[in-house]
């Protein structure tokens, strides 16, 4: 009698998109809406694209991050 279970697993759960630890950030109006407008005026990039060129800068500005 042939085996009834398959070899074709399938992994569970939404596969990976990237790489990094995921950071929630809650912000509130008075940080958001700038954040957009600057997100807007970056070539229209996303939220968090913008928040991690606005920590790099930072980071480089303040000497922890070599450019």
């Amino acid at each position: 009698m042939p085996k009834s279970i398959s070899d074709n697993k399938k992994s569970r759960g939404r596969p990976a998109t990237g790489q990094g630890t995921l950071i929630g950030v809650r912000l509130q109006p008075e940080l958001l809406d700038p954040l957009d407008k600057a997100a807007a005026n970056l070539s229209e990039t996303s939220r968090p694209e913008t928040i991690r060129r606005i920590i790099r800068s930072w980071l480089v500005e303040h000497g922890f991050l070599t450019p």
